[in-house]
């Protein structure tokens, strides 16, 4: 299938009703059922389905609460570099240069307080041939929790904020990885759809980067989205340590066989588009 197609089909399949939608429609019908012989029989469908959605949003890979993209399906010996909560200026100038120096091309998942504190450094993202996808505004660790209206506006206003730099974000990964039933709606009315990851180190945000590189290298596989973030370290050795880390990351990849590819490109969908800064002002 080329590209067009699995674009196409992937739409498809983003478009499909979540199963925690036809799960809720059963749970009811069951629970009426059951209530029929035995009235306190009727809440364990409903709780059942209750537990599932609470465990779904902490795995949203599951696809049961809303449809993601969490990994590549090209067949390929190759991964995708994404990095979360950035820009930041202690770390996201070396990493860009590092990654020139080895060629490839990543996907930012940048915060819109971030972006408005660093525009400078969505510029070079974008100039050097990176993708930029959202990420939120604040990078609330809690905003699932928040309100309908919080979490919209936490979407769009990190959508507006970028179009001032020429580009719109199509792709969104929650903060933290934590998903629930209302942001696929969210994400349709702002023309998003939701992208998180199927390898990471467990780095809490660059708060453990050692071993990093030992810790990808362990899990990785082909068609694999690689989570690692584009913020300052907290840990011993600071931004030297973390970049030696990536740079391991990227020769290990390599010594394995593993291709770096865009991510727009293992996923075959476009991950943002560029758009008229003065229509977008």
């Amino acid at each position: 299938m080329g590209a067009s197609g699995t674009m196409k089909a992937d739409r498809g399949k983003m478009d499909t009703i979540p199963p925690a939608a036809a799960a809720g429609i059963a749970a009811m019908l069951l629970a009426l059922a059951l209530a029929v012989v035995r009235v306190e029989w009727a809440a364990l469908p409903l709780f059942i389905f209750v537990v599932l959605c609470v465990a779904a949003a902490f795995h949203p890979a599951s696809g049961f609460i809303l449809p993601v993209v969490s990994r590549g399906r090209t067949g390929r010996s190759a991964v995708a570099l994404t990095f979360d909560d950035g820009p930041d200026p202690a770390t996201t100038p070396a990493l860009l240069q590092l990654l020139d120096r080895h060629g490839v091309r990543g996907a930012f998942f940048v915060t819109g307080e971030r972006a408005g504190q660093y525009g400078h450094l969505i510029s070079a993202i974008v100039e050097r041939g990176h993708d930029i996808g959202n990420h939120s505004y604040s990078h609330d660790p809690f905003l699932m929790l928040r309100r309908t209206e919080r979490l919209l506006r936490e979407i769009s206003s990190t959508q507006t904020l970028l179009h001032r730099f020429g580009i719109s974000p199509l792709a969104f990964r929650p903060p933290v990885g934590i998903a629930n039933p209302k942001l696929d709606h969210l994400l349709r009315i702002a023309g998003l759809y939701c992208v998180i990851f199927s390898c990471r180190a467990g780095d809490f945000g660059n708060r453990r980067i050692h071993g990093l590189a030992e810790k990808i290298m362990k899990k990785v596989k082909a068609d694999d989205i690689i989570l690692l973030h584009d913020v300052r370290p907290r840990s011993a050795g600071g931004v030297e340590a973390w970049l030696h880390e990536v740079d391991l990351i990227l020769d290990g990849l390599k010594n394995k066989g593993l291709e770096v590819i865009p991510l727009s490109e293992l996923i075959a969908r476009p991950v943002m588009v560029k758009v008229d800064r003065l229509k977008a002002e």
